[in-house]
């Protein structure tokens, strides 16, 4: 039956809400624009992270690897000669390539300085002899995998670690 009455109702007729003042109406895309600025941060954030941990890994297998090769360097072991100078320098090169896996290292990332107790005058390059002093230092390029943190870091997102141990050389062993 129709409404006899030829006035419209007072009465809103549509189903849809009314708008409130101030409200804007969400448009069109609006969800896959906040979803795309939301994964972007979201794999920024991710990527940071696991940077992080590798880079932790990285200095953690570095200093472990040249601590390593400090000890054994000062044992004694493969000592130099008349014949082969670097000799004790590839030996302890030899121990930290093998301790540090996962990592490439150059020679040019290896420092060896010595100095003697009574004369703290630090020696580059060298082993130095019984009782003297030895620091080995490697410094290791280190690229980050995230290019938007880059600009953070600057120098193209790779990061020097430098690591070293020093430690006393042992005395040569006296007897036969």
């Amino acid at each position: 039956m129709r409404n006899p009455d030829p006035r419209p109702s007072a009465r809103p007729t549509s189903t849809a809400r009314p708008r409130r003042a101030g409200s804007p109406r969400p448009t069109p895309g609006q969800a896959l624009v906040e979803t795309a600025i939301g994964i972007v941060l979201l794999m920024l954030l991710t990527f940071s992270v696991i940077d992080g941990a590798m880079l932790f890994f990285a200095y953690l297998t570095l200093q472990n690897g040249v601590t390593a090769a400090t000890r054994f360097g000062v044992t004694g072991q493969d000592p130099d000669d008349a014949d082969h100078p670097t000799r004790h320098e590839d030996a302890i090169m030899r121990v930290v390539r093998n301790a540090t896996p996962g990592l490439t290292l150059t020679d040019d990332e290896f420092r060896f300085c010595f100095f003697k107790p009574e004369d703290v005058t630090m020696r580059c390059p060298g082993t130095g002899g019984p009782d003297d002093i030895i620091r080995v230092t490697v410094t290791h390029p280190w690229q980050l995998i995230s290019p938007m943190v880059w600009p953070l870091v600057g120098n193209g997102g790779v990061l020097n670690l430098s690591v070293s141990a020093t430690m006393r050389n042992e005395p040569s062993p006296t007897g036969s």
